[in-house]
């Protein structure tokens, strides 16, 4: 069982950066795949980010370019770095991890979810 607990949301104006962590618990995290995805009010939740366990990354056309997807196994930790944030970007983020090293770009290949944090971007 893996744990997952984010942090690091909040009120940015558009323009502006904001960084988010997502700490893991368990002794294998060099073996999950990591992934960010984001969910808006009245939407459902879309990828954002993901990361494999030998880190190799891949990202939503939306955000390439503007976000960072890292990870530091020795701390069981996985980030996400938002850079020129948008109003589109405000959602709830969620950290996810799959029990395998390969990464995926959809929400029920994963098998383990954080609680989200919200992220606003005002214009």
């Amino acid at each position: 069982q893996v744990q997952l607990v984010e942090s690091g949301g909040g009120l940015v104006q558009a323009g502006g950066s904001l960084g988010l962590s997502c700490a893991a618990s368990g002794r294998t995290f060099s073996s999950y795949a990591m992934g960010w995805f984001r969910q808006a009010p009245g939407k459902e939740r879309d990828f954002v980010a993901a990361i494999s366990g030998l880190g190799w990354r891949t990202y939503a056309d939306s955000v390439k370019g503007r976000f960072t997807i890292s990870r530091d196994n020795a701390k069981n930790t996985e980030y996400l770095q938002m850079n020129n944030l948008k109003p589109e970007d405000t959602a709830v983020y969620y950290c996810a991890a799959r029990d395998v090293s390969r990464y995926s770009t959809l929400p029920r290949d994963y098998d383990y979810w954080g609680q989200g944090t919200q992220v606003t971007v005002s214009s």
